[in-house]
């Protein structure tokens, strides 16, 4: 007799694209790779030296993360975004473990994600055997800068989304990992800031990744914060699963949040990379459409993603079709911001050619 009972998950995205990388790949000067959001530029080197130093401790770490870095979590967050009030503090491994794992964690029945929405939501659900429904859930993933289209909400909506969900007793989960990297006007504000939430945490949870910021994609550094009674239940089921952010990694990212200027430095890099990808793609006649934080150029043609995804291809040139993100993305592709430099004058090069 059969017991088990696999989780049955949809087709990894990225496995899809095989065809449009071969193509892209015989280009006669190789392939520039504009899909996956993956920090390219090195760590900082005072954020590798608080690594290694901290690599000689033994010790389990604990999971609510040592007092310095819950120190520099609160301290930062003040700083750089105006999130005031924070007493439920929890380091994390990567913030896509914590996405995936929290509905189940979090004993949810149901879960609500945006119409254009990182894969990992729907995971989430799946993995928690939660249903997925459009509103009324019991926790509500929303995600300002949104990835893929880099869409800000403004304070005016971030406040409907608090209230819906205490009418309802839900959570709302804010991820927040672009948050520090707004490109225009449009400034990209936290649940947490007062403006939103009137400095009451009850039912919200923030989630926060250095992968961006600090180029920690590969330390697996993350956080969340927000409602107290919810990051001590999620404290102490991650303490009985032994989820805990090893030492060096929580060292590291003591350093990195106590360090502005590399930051902004990173920011800048950006800045610099979207500006020539931006106007190669504008002169070669296509549409950006939000875009107005985050590592991602939202891009049309007004066809079918696939057809020009493979328009890109052919120009050898690797971006993500905008259904990976959900039907809504269907005319869309998602272009990152995670190259060299060198690679985006190639690109803009090739888009002018």
């Amino acid at each position: 007799m059969n017991v088990r009972h696999p989780i049955k998950l949809p087709v990894f995205p990225w496995d899809q694209l095989a065809p449009l990388e071969e193509t892209a790949k015989n280009h006669p000067d190789g392939m520039v790779k504009l899909t996956v959001g993956a920090p390219v530029d090195p760590v900082f080197p005072s954020i590798q030296v608080a690594l290694s130093e901290a690599a000689a401790l033994s010790g389990y770490p604990p999971t609510i993360g040592v007092p310095e870095l819950r120190e520099a979590i609160v301290s930062s967050l003040e700083r750089r975004y105006n999130m005031q009030g924070i007493t439920g503090v929890l380091p994390v491994i990567g913030t896509k473990e914590l996405i995936a794992n929290l509905p189940a964690q979090l004993r949810v029945e149901s879960v609500a994600y945006p119409e254009l929405a990182y894969p990992t939501y729907e995971i989430g659900a799946i993995f928690a055997d939660a249903k997925i429904v459009k509103d009324g859930a019991d926790l509500t993933f929303i995600n300002s800068p949104n990835n893929p289209s880099g869409e800000v909400l403004t304070v005016e909506q971030l406040r409907e989304y608090v209230a819906d969900a205490r009418e309802r007793g839900a959570i709302l989960v804010s991820d927040e990992c672009y948050l520090g990297m707004g490109w225009t006007d449009k400034k990209p504000v936290s649940i947490l800031d007062p403006a939103v939430c009137d400095g009451d945490h009850t039912g919200l949870i923030a989630v926060h990744s250095l992968s961006k910021t600090s180029n920690l994609a590969g330390y697996r550094s993350g956080f969340v914060v927000g409602d107290k009674d919810l990051i001590d239940e999620l404290t102490l089921i991650r303490k009985h699963g032994g989820f805990m952010m090893p030492y060096p990694v929580q060292y590291a990212t003591i350093a990195a949040l106590n360090d502005d200027e590399q930051e902004s430095f990173q920011k800048a890099r950006y800045f610099a990379r979207r500006k020539v990808l931006s106007e190669a793609l504008t002169s070669a006649g296509l549409t950006i459409d939000h875009s107005d934080a985050g590592l991602y150029l939202w891009v049309t043609r007004s066809e079918n993603c696939w057809d020009t995804a493979r328009w890109f291809a052919e120009r050898g040139l690797l971006v993500t079709p905008g259904d990976f993100y959900g039907p809504a993305g269907a005319e869309h592709v998602r272009i990152a911001m995670t190259i060299t430099d060198e690679d985006a004058i190639a690109a803009a090069k090739r888009l002018q050619a």
